[in-house]
């Protein structure tokens, strides 16, 4: 059986469309496996955890304020160890590569990350990097919200953008 991982970024407290995304995996995501939130959300963990019946896993972005919040990490999913961001002390609207770099050098093959409010689906040398774009104030052609949706099955991870 698969599970689902909820990936989002630059919610900004605004959260109708977060409320929205959370509910497609029933109510108060009961079907999520995990929920992650890369940044500028304008909450503490706590009050993400209190949006959902599954694990969360988070980062502070530049507009956040909860110091408790690490600016990155790495995670497990699955197998699979992850480089979760918001990118912006990585230098990610310039390029990739250093983040790249260090899952790489943490033997991560993907990148989580946030802050451009534009989605991203690319590998670089092995390593997927991907951003969820913004929920609620996007920035890419269509002007559209979106998020990202992991899916892990029998140890490897697929990946979609959905926009709402």
């Amino acid at each position: 059986m698969s599970k689902k991982i909820l990936v989002v970024s630059d919610s900004h407290g605004d959260d109708k469309n977060l409320h929205k995304a959370i509910s497609y995996f029933g109510e108060r995501g009961r079907d999520l496996e995990l929920f992650i939130h890369l940044g500028d959300s304008y909450k503490t963990l706590e009050m993400l955890q209190g949006l959902v019946d599954c694990p969360v896993e988070a980062v502070r972005g530049n507009g956040d304020f909860d110091q408790a919040l690490p600016t990155a990490k790495l995670i497990k999913i699955g197998e699979e160890k992850v480089f979760i961001t918001h990118g912006h002390r990585y230098g990610c609207k310039m390029g990739f590569d250093m983040m790249a770099d260090i899952a790489r050098e943490n033997g991560a093959g993907m990148v989580l990350f946030g802050h451009t409010h534009m989605p991203v689906e690319e590998q670089a040398s092995g390593v997927w990097i991907l951003n969820p774009g913004s929920i609620s104030r996007p920035r890419q052609y269509d002007r559209r919200p979106t998020y990202l949706v992991l899916t892990l099955e029998d140890h490897h991870i697929e990946h979609s953008i959905v926009r709402m």
